[in-house]
């Protein structure tokens, strides 16, 4: 059941994706982030006021409930830090590079689990594994041909922080689904983000809104909170089974670069699409090693 819930969250994850790099066209990152986590605590704000009155969801106890608020400020924080690397890095790069190299993410994940949970892969997931790292080499090569170069590029730099803050937040996430709810870890750590983005949108953007990329409303931006809010409730019900692996939900999860490099082709007509497919087709041969090895 919890390998279903991975793909699900997959697929909702590539939707994700498309939708913020719609939202994010010609377009200021912060009040679309910003925007973002209202509309991802409007949708879980029954789970907030449910364990506000203890109907439900709710640590028990003054000493449980500070120490899980505790750890869901600590994921928004961990979180939050990812999406404004990835934010950015996705604004100007296509999504056809960004989705592969967040693909790779879960190799992170799983040398943490090794080290953390001491989880072990058999051969089939090791394989996986290697797909993975060969399809990141192809892709740096292909990209050269897009005048995207991996190693001066500032953009890429971004994206491989939000990826590594984007791991830790996976490894972190497995240990706290041990202790909390994930409908109260949802609802909270959206409300927290929503609270840090405020901040920053009165102290760094509105400030200097006027020297930068103006903001202009998308409908695409909603959807963002649809999709990501979607994903990350299957995705941590998923982590809630007791015989779930970080490791290969992380990498299963990241087989949303199929919808978002779908997409990316046919509603963002990028280009050097050919040479992307062969790296797309990588992750998949990996994602099916995962898959067998997991049954």
């Amino acid at each position: 059941m919890w390998l279903a819930l991975a793909f699900v969250s997959a697929a909702l994850l590539g939707l994700y994706d498309t939708a913020k790099k719609a939202s994010l066209k010609d377009n200021a990152v912060i009040p679309v982030l910003f925007l973002n986590t209202v509309f991802s605590t409007l949708i879980f704000s029954p789970f907030i006021i449910s364990s506000i009155t203890g109907e439900s969801c709710a640590p028990a106890g003054a000493a449980g409930m500070l120490q899980a608020h505790l750890m869901t400020f600590a994921k928004s924080c961990i979180v939050l830090a990812s999406w404004l690397f990835g934010y950015f890095g996705l604004k100007h790069l296509p999504i056809t590079i960004v989705g592969p190299i967040n693909a790779t993410r879960p190799i992170l994940v799983l040398l943490g689990a090794m080290l953390l949970f001491r989880e072990k892969l058999n051969g089939w997931q090791w394989g996986g594994v290697v797909l993975a790292m060969v399809s990141l080499l192809m892709l740096s090569r292909s990209s050269k041909k897009e005048n995207v170069d991996f190693v001066h590029n500032k953009w890429i730099w971004f994206i491989a922080a939000s990826a590594i803050t984007g791991a830790c937040s996976g490894l972190y996430d497995k240990y706290i689904m041990r202790i909390l709810d994930p409908a109260f870890v949802q609802g909270w750590y959206n409300l927290y983000q929503m609270m840090l983005m405020g901040l920053m949108m009165v102290a760094l953007w509105m400030p200097n809104r006027h020297k930068s990329t103006p903001f202009h409303w998308s409908w695409a931006i909603p959807l963002i909170s649809v999709f990501i809010s979607a994903a990350d409730f299957a995705y941590l019900s998923a982590l809630r089974q007791p015989d779930s692996m970080i490791s290969v939900v992380s990498l299963v999860r990241r087989s949303s670069v199929i919808v978002s490099f779908l997409c990316g082709a046919i509603i963002f007509k990028e280009r050097n699409l050919k040479a992307k497919a062969l790296d797309l087709a990588f992750i998949l041969v990996g994602m099916l090693f995962i898959w067998i090895g997991s049954r």
